[in-house]
């Protein structure tokens, strides 16, 4: 049996090697970085440091090695604690010869112990960090207080106390890999761990993204940053009012957060609006309502008064030039890249411009001008466009007062003989109608795209339509489709790029693109596999996965403008083009004759049309699309029910009233299918 020695402490005194704790001035201490500090990048965080070690103390002492025979030293471990004391002398809250601990070694072992500090030390698990915040609130500290030890904000305290109280199962993921900061992030906005946890787990792994996340944990509240509604009240006037809001300390600080009183936004709107809605009535209209959401499909339950514009007069035409000069002399300076124009300066330029435009727009009201009786008829519905702004829909008829006025203009005409009717009959000609078949193919591949996105999302619809096909077929014996958009057969319909080349940049083409991709990676590729892994999928991750084959099969192309296939699947699913399409130049507008154009812009900016009428096609084209921003207006492929058409006059002085509702959605909350499929 062999014997070791053990070393008594005589032993292991006499092997270490020779070093000393020394206080040495501050101002002793070289500055210049020593050439055997094994650190060679910029230090950081300084200022952070100092004001932790101001309120703290120096908690760790720097090693050092003799400079020289003047009486210096040199750091060899400690740099950043040695820029945060000199940053503390410059700044006078300790004096320049300020005792500074140190540990003197060899100068044999400069390297070594250096290299030693920075390979041997640990870093602290991050989930034991963020606990350990948490703790020190327990104990007491005040959020400020600890903000001063650090040297941080309160602000990133508070996330960090956030990120503290996540479920601890998802910390626990979040410690062995299979939960990412960015996820803990988005479902830290809500404090109840139950609701974090069903998020999480109940949602398949492509579904888990940071944005998925948080939209399910707040489908319920309003988005301040991005609801119209809320902006048009003001986040400060709906908090004075008691709502409650719901910040996520980890979104940029101008989002405001996601309130959760919806019925007193809605009641705070309303009673903004009122004042707008007495101001209407003093028109003369029969009616006047107010409604805050007001939609497109809302809207074309009534008809509209047709309207003409009168020339304005001589004091009218110089003021609407005078006015335009200035516009466009303001939005020279803004497009300007030359211009120096400070953030103060651009955003007085751009609010006098906003008041010209609104003095334009009053102007172009008083042009306006109706059938006699008209205005005592009909009515108007006051409302808040999807930018927080203002919205009058004027001239808006019920179905009763829309037959009363027929009548009174039918015994008026009748009065008038003949030659009036002659007259009548030739204004009220409609002009001919219709688009281009390559224009019809391009909306409908959007429309395409748009019915396949909003499939996906609903598995109930798109199991009923794989039945519908199969029925059709094995039950009642049918070769042909029966008008199934779907082709059971599962072809991907991928070609829509050949009718509308900017379908591949739109909210539902990219969705779909990034929903079958995750798919794609998730399952495997050989046959026995993937039936081995259906098998074992959640009926509800099964049908999630029927709804996007299905819906990638769907093709509802057409040649003409008033073909719309697969109205009952639209109508099954809800589509709503108003989230998935905007009338552009390069969609629309450039693709019509001038007249057709101008017919569109007669539903959504009547007042505009005779100035519109005078511009080159291109010119016109793009006028039409800012015209059209925020209207929603929609051409007729894509309006779902038969309805008149707000191009084409129906009989008399009334015309459908145009999809002049506000998007019921933001195209880009579309984007991501995952977070809703």
């Amino acid at each position: 049996m062999t014997t070791v020695d053990t070393p008594d402490d005589s032993t292991l005194e006499a092997a270490m090697p020779a070093q000393s704790m020394v206080l040495v001035p501050l101002s002793r201490l070289r500055a210049r970085p020593s050439r055997r500090n094994v650190r060679r990048k910029a230090r950081t965080s300084i200022a952070a440091l100092a004001a932790s070690i101001r309120r703290l103390g120096l908690l760790q002492n720097l090693t050092v090695i003799p400079f020289g025979d003047g009486g210096d030293f040199e750091v060899v471990a400690g740099g950043r604690r040695l820029a945060a004391l000199k940053l503390l002398a410059k700044k006078r809250h300790i004096p320049e010869d300020w005792p500074v601990p140190c540990l003197l070694v060899a100068d044999t072992l400069a390297r070594t112990a250096s290299l030693t500090e920075n390979v041997q030390r640990e870093a602290m698990d991050p989930v034991e960090e963020l606990l350990a915040w948490k703790a020190l609130v327990a104990e007491g500290r005040s959020v400020e207080a600890i903000a001063a030890d650090f040297g941080v904000t309160p602000l990133v305290v508070k996330r960090r106390l956030r990120l503290a109280n996540v479920s601890p199962r998802l910390l626990a993921d979040y410690e062995a890999g299979t939960a990412t900061l960015e996820q803990l992030m988005a479902l830290a906005i809500t404090d109840d761990h139950a609701a974090q946890e069903a998020a999480f787990y109940d949602a398949p792994a492509w579904q888990r993204s940071p944005e998925a996340l948080r939209e399910h944990l707040t489908r319920d509240e309003i988005d301040a940053s991005r609801d119209a509604l809320a902006r048009f009240v003001g986040l400060e006037t709906y908090e004075a009012a008691g709502g409650g809001v719901r910040r996520d300390l980890f979104s940029d600080e101008r989002q405001g957060g996601y309130l959760t009183d919806a019925g007193l936004l809605d009641t705070l709107a309303r009673h903004k609006l009122a004042a707008v809605a007495e101001q209407v009535q003093l028109e003369g209209w029969g009616w006047v309502e107010v409604a805050p959401r007001a939609t497109a499909a809302e809207l074309h339950v009534f008809q509209r008064v047709r309207r003409t514009r009168r020339d304005p007069n001589r004091t009218e035409a110089k003021r609407i030039a005078k006015l335009e000069g200035k516009q466009n002399e303001l939005q020279d300076r803004l497009d300007d890249e030359d211009a120096d124009l400070s953030e103060d300066g651009e955003r007085a330029l751009q609010e006098e411009l906003d008041r010209l435009g609104n003095e334009l727009e009053a102007i172009e009201q008083t042009l306006v001008v109706y059938p006699p009786g008209a205005v005592e008829m009909a009515g108007a519905v006051v409302s808040v466009d999807r930018m927080g702004g203002v919205v009058v829909h004027r001239g808006l008829l019920r179905e009763e007062e829309a037959k009363a006025l027929r009548a009174q203009e039918r015994r008026e005409a009748g009065a008038a003989g003949e030659e009036c009717n002659d007259q009548d009959g030739e204004a009220d000609e409609p002009a001919k109608s219709g688009i281009s078949e390559k224009l019809a193919k391009r909306l409908s591949a959007h429309r395409t795209a748009a019915l396949q996105a909003e499939v996906a999302r609903h598995p109930q619809v798109a199991l009923v339509a794989v039945v519908h096909r199969l029925a059709l077929r094995v039950a009642l014996d049918s070769y042909g489709s029966g008008g199934s958009p779907v082709d059971i057969i599962a072809t991907p319909q991928d070609g829509l790029a050949l009718h509308a080349p900017d379908i591949g940049d739109s909210p539902a083409a990219m969705g779909m693109r990034k929903v079958r991709e995750a798919w794609a990676a998730r399952l495997p590729k050989e046959p026995k596999e993937l039936f081995a892994e259906l098998l074992a999928l959640p009926q509800g991750e099964l049908l999630a996965l029927l709804a996007v084959c299905v819906a990638s099969t769907v093709s509802v192309l057409a040649s003409r403008e008033d073909e719309v296939p697969a109205a009952g699947l639209a109508e099954a699913v809800r589509l709503d083009m108003h989230d998935w399409w905007t009338p552009t130049a390069e969609g629309y507008f450039s693709h019509v004759s001038k007249a057709k154009a101008l017919e569109a812009v007669l539903a959504f900016a009547p007042d505009h049309v005779t100035r519109l009428s005078k511009l080159k096609k291109a010119e016109m084209a793009s006028e039409a699309e800012r015209l059209a921003a925020g209207t929603g207006w929609l051409p007729v492929m894509f309006r779902g029910k038969a309805e008149p058409s707000p191009e084409t006059p129906t009989s008399s002085g009334i015309e459908a009233v145009p999809a002049a509702g506000e998007a019921v959605a933001e195209a880009e909350d579309r984007e991501e299918l995952a977070a809703v499929a």
